[in-house]
Formats: structure tokens, C-alpha cells, sequence
């Protein structure tokens, strides 16, 4: 099968119709998703080329055609003004940017942050339930507990939002199965709609899975971006995924929403349930509420056997610990998805599955306790 290498050196002579130069060169290939199905891709052009888009479209297919069975799927854009002027710096030095940083002008950054005492979300009125997913250490399953309680939330008629605070280790756009980028509308970025929640990640404004190499004051300009800069429209709930610790970003979460609550996020061994404890004495001297432990991992089902892999009792333990309750206890495994599915993701899991009726009930614990 075909790579994504193989597809942008397939279209490295296709160029962008006003600017004269190879759609590759400038990065206006975006999107790149290879399968045995076929090839898709997103085309950003200059708003000039719209009307050569057809054209385009058809000399794009004719390139790919020798490269992998199967009619592509390409959808084309006009650019924004930013990437207008980064497509012209590109130009003018023959590359596509730094691979390190995140696009220029994906994010409007335009000193918002100032007046964000005044965004709808953020005062001291909003009805928004805001809910701070947080653990003391990665790899306990936080950002799989976040999306599908977002999308547990949306299943039960809520409008939810979903901000992926982990900058540094985005993953929330992959594990939902989301290949678009969002689109700006006016001086707003339209969130992206996933399964019923409006989902916006550092990982939309980032080329090629690159790191990120910002510091923390970098980073915390960016979070509130996603704050000032998104339109989300009229939300119920909105749920952040933040990063594992106690580091700048969730300092600054707590800063910005000082109504918002917290789930603290689990493994039942021991140690995790340790360290997951700095998280939540972080949100007890931030005077934030805890709304809960979520035991992830607790066992793994082979044939009606459960097998305790990572032992027993710490979220319990954390809960206690917390003085805070234990709002579930969910089991190690997958979604049993397959990719031939329209609405495929790797990581949620359909609301008849035992596990997604786990998060339901989840959902139906938070709705409870938050009243809304």
C-alpha cells in the first residue's frame, strides 16, 4: 500500500494555480490519510484558484491514479488571509515551514487573552459545567476516559465541547477518528463536530505529528486561544484533557476556570493512585471541586474471567485519600472498530458496547452531580 510520502511525491509537480508554485512545496496538502480504500486529502488554495478547483481535482485524481486503486477523496478550501502570507514567505524561501512548530496563522493570536474575563464561557455567570480531566502520570488511560465521556455526554442529549489541553501529547483528534481541520469563519474557528462534541486540539495546528518545543508561557497563550479564538456556540458541558501532573498548563486551567470541577483519572496500582493524588490536592488548593476518581484499567475479561492486571483498590484508595467518591470502575480493552466504518475511531466506543454502557452510566453520574 501506498504512503503518505508516496502520495505528496506523486503531486510534487501539481501546482497551486495563482501562486505558481507545487502545491507540496508551499504545504497545501493537507490531511493525508492512506488506505486500502484509497487516498484522502484536503487542498488548500488561493482564493483566486477556487475556480480552477475542478480542474485541480481532476489532475490530482489523474496523478494518484497510478499510485493506488480507488477514486481519491479530496476535499478543497480556500486559505485564510494567515496562510495566504505564510504560503508567500514559503514562496519567497522555497520551503513549507519549520516542521517543529505549529502552523502560522492556524490559531489567531491577537491578545484576546486580555479580555477573557468578558468570553461567554469564562464568566462568573455561564451555565457551562466545565470538567478538568487530570492524572498524576500518563499512560493511565486519561484522554481515552475524557472522549468517551464527551461523547457519553453528547449520547444523553448534552451539548458538549472538548478541549484538548495535553499540548504536548495531543491525541484526542486521532483517537476519535478526526481527519479534518477546522475552518475560520469570519475572526472564529469553527470547532470540529465529532460523534456529537465540538472538539478542538493543538493537534489541528500541527503538521506531520511534529513535537512541540514551546515553553510554558508559549503554551498557555495557546489554551487561552482556545478560548477566545473558538467559536462553540451554546455548550451544557465543557470538558478539558488536561496533561498528566501538576505543570503549567493545568496551572493555568485552574486559573482561567476557577469554577470549573475535576475528575481524577486512575490505574488501580498503587503507585499511579499515589501520584494521581498530587493532581487532586492541586484542585483541593485551588478550591476546585472534585467531583470524583475514575478507575481505568481495573480489570481485564477473558471468557466471564476477570483478571485484576494492574491489582486492586487504587481508585478506591485515591478516593478516600481525596475524601471524594468513586464514580467508576472501568474495565482494560478496545472498541471493537473496524476502519471500513463510515464513522470509524480507534478509541470510542459505540454506546451498546458493555464499556460504552460503563460510560454512560458515568455520564449519567456527572449529569447528577453537576445538576445540569
Amino acid at each position: 500500500m501506498a504512503t503518505r510520502e508516496d502520495v505528496i511525491e506523486a503531486l510534487r509537480a501539481v501546482a497551486e494555480p495563482t501562486l505558481k508554485q507545487p502545491l507540496a512545496q508551499l504545504g497545501l496538502l493537507r490531511d493525508i490519510v492512506v488506505r486500502e480504500s484509497g487516498v484522502s486529502l484536503t487542498v488548500v488554495l488561493h482564493p483566486d484558484s477556487m475556480p480552477e478547483s475542478v480542474r485541480l481535482e481532476s489532475e490530482i485524481t489523474a496523478a494518484l491514479g497510478a499510485l493506488q486503486a480507488g477514486k481519491p477523496h479530496i476535499r478543497v478550501r480556500a486559505m485564510t488571509e494567515h496562510e495566504q502570507q505564510q504560503a508567500k514567505a514559503s514562496g519567497e524561501t522555497g520551503q513549507a515551514g519549520t516542521a517543529a512548530e505549529p502552523k502560522k496563522g492556524a490559531v489567531p493570536v491577537k491578545g484576546h487573552s486580555a479580555g477573557l474575563e468578558q468570553n461567554p464561557l469564562l464568566r462568573p455567570d455561564s451555565e457551562v459545567v466545565s470538567i478538568a480531566i487530570a492524572s498524576g502520570k500518563g499512560g493511565v488511560g486519561k484522554s481515552t476516559v475524557t472522549v468517551n465521556l464527551a461523547v457519553a455526554l453528547a449520547r444523553r442529549g448534552k451539548r458538549v465541547g472538548l478541549i484538548d489541553g495535553d499540548i504536548y501529547g495531543f491525541s484526542v483528534p486521532d483517537m476519535m477518528g478526526i481527519e479534518e481541520r477546522p475552518e475560520q469563519v469570519g475572526d472564529k474557528i469553527k470547532p470540529i463536530e465529532r460523534f456529537g462534541v465540538q472538539v478542538i486540539s493543538m493537534g489541528f495546528f500541527v503538521e506531520d505529528n511534529s513535537p512541540i518545543v514551546w515553553r510554558g508561557p508559549m503554551l498557555g497563550r495557546m489554551l487561552r486561544n482556545f478560548f477566545a479564538d473558538i467559536d462553540w456556540g451554546e455548550l451544557d458541558y465543557l470538558l478539558l484533557d488536561l496533561p498528566p501532573g501538576t505543570g503549567d498548563i493545568a496551572l493555568d486551567v485552574h486559573q482561567m476556570l476557577p469554577r470549573s470541577k475535576e475528575i481524577i483519572v486512575t490505574t488501580p496500582h498503587a503507585t499511579a493512585a499515589f501520584v494521581a493524588a498530587r493532581a487532586g490536592a492541586m484542585a483541593i488548593k485551588t478550591n476546585h471541586e472534585i467531583l470524583g476518581v475514575v478507575e481505568n484499567m481495573a480489570w481485564y475479561e477473558k471468557n466471564g474471567e476477570r483478571d485484576y492486571v494492574f491489582g486492586r483498590g487504587g481508585g478506591g484508595m485515591l478516593a478516600d485519600t481525596l475524601h471524594t467518591s468513586l464514580l467508576a470502575q472501568l474495565p482494560l480493552g478496545a472498541p471493537d472498530n473496524h476502519p471500513s466504518e463510515p464513522d470509524f475511531s480507534p478509541s470510542v466506543y459505540k454506546a451498546d458496547h458493555p464499556t460504552g454502557l460503563e460510560y454512560l452510566a458515568l455520564a449519567d453520574e456527572v449529569i447528577a452531580r453537576c445538576g445540569k
